[in-house]
């Protein structure tokens, strides 16, 4: 449970006493299903398409619309740029950026296998929040699979701090993430939050919560060719008053809530579901793959642990996902 209001009256909220977390097999969707949508940074219309993939597959992106269909996996070691958004790089520099928002809702939705197709270079951004990914993946339903997850349990603390940003993961019996950030504008100020990673409820506490940006940096940001499809339908815009949105905000804390989503799409990144507890002072997507990639290169820092009645300890070199480890960039 969240402590406090689910509006998030409260500006600062905290863990409360968990169970042990359930178990379960690898997951991927029943049915082919798409969406078309705008880029937020290029502005192109892009047609996604999700597709049932087998186990042991991970999160896959195909370009479509390139030579070959090359694919890239959804690893944090194929992460080539986290400018305003993250960003993938595959075979002959394909890309596929904004993908955070996707990788979040399927981790929401703890499906663990499955093929994105693209028709362009960008993920949609939709309404600029993991909701409208989370309606299409209920509308695709859910196939169990005969293959036991394999999560990544953390065992030593790993940290990774720069100019006054911090993000750290810990030991713990069960997932949870917290977050607090910190903006010069009266209408943002400092939000924190805290939660277990109780995907059914934070798909919808978290999976509404929309990207923001601030109205004073709209014309830099387009001058360096970055959210040229952005407009009041995919993002809350920050001016001098607080959000110009029509309706204003979904949730009072809404932005820290969208930074929260953030960090559970990227930390996805890691290959498989982490077993830990995820804490970050001001952190954004360079961040955030920084962690992965720091815990991942430290083998001392993590193990395998399989689903099943009890979570054992399994062996160390038979990945349930392609796995991203990789020498901190």
């Amino acid at each position: 449970m969240i402590v406090g209001s689910e509006r998030g009256d409260i500006g600062t909220q905290d863990l409360g006493v968990r169970e042990s977390r359930a178990t379960r097999t690898q997951r991927t969707i029943a049915h082919r299903i798409g969406c078309v949508g705008i880029g937020l940074h290029g502005g192109r219309k892009v047609a996604l398409t999700l597709v049932p993939a087998a186990p042991d597959t991970g999160v896959m992106f195909v370009r479509t619309d390139l030579p070959g269909q090359p694919l890239i996996p959804a690893v944090a070691d194929r992460v080539g740029d986290t400018t305003m958004c993250t960003a993938l790089v595959g075979p002959d520099d394909a890309k596929v950026a904004t993908v955070e928002h996707l990788m979040a809702a399927l981790a929401l939705a703890e499906i663990d296998n499955v093929t994105v197709e693209l028709d362009g270079p960008e993920v949609p951004i939709m309404d600029g929040s993991a909701a409208p990914f989370l309606f299409l993946l209920e509308c695709a339903g859910v196939r169990e699979q005969d293959r036991p997850l394999r999560r990544i349990e953390v065992i030593k603390p790993v940290v990774v701090e720069a100019a006054g940003k911090m993000a750290r993961l810990d030991p713990a019996p069960f997932t949870s993430f917290a977050a607090s950030i910190e903006f010069d504008h009266p209408a943002v100020g400092a939000q924190s939050l805290a939660v277990p990673f109780e995907p059914k409820r934070l798909a919808r506490v978290l999976g509404p919560a929309r990207t923001f940006g601030f109205a004073a940096d709209i014309e830099q940001l387009r001058a360096m060719g970055l959210a040229r499809g952005g407009s009041l339908d995919n993002a809350v815009v920050v001016g001098p008053e607080g959000a110009l949105n029509p309706g204003g905000l979904r949730f009072p804390d809404e932005f820290v809530r969208h930074k929260l989503l953030d960090a559970i799409g990227d930390t996805f990144l890691a290959g498989a579901p982490i077993l830990g507890r995820w804490t970050g002072h001001r952190a954004g997507h360079a961040l955030h793959v920084k962690l992965v990639r720091a815990l991942l290169a430290d083998r001392t820092a993590w193990r395998y642990v399989e689903d099943a009645e009890e979570a054992d300890e399994v062996e160390p070199d038979r990945p349930s996902r392609p796995i991203a480890v990789a020498a901190i960039a």
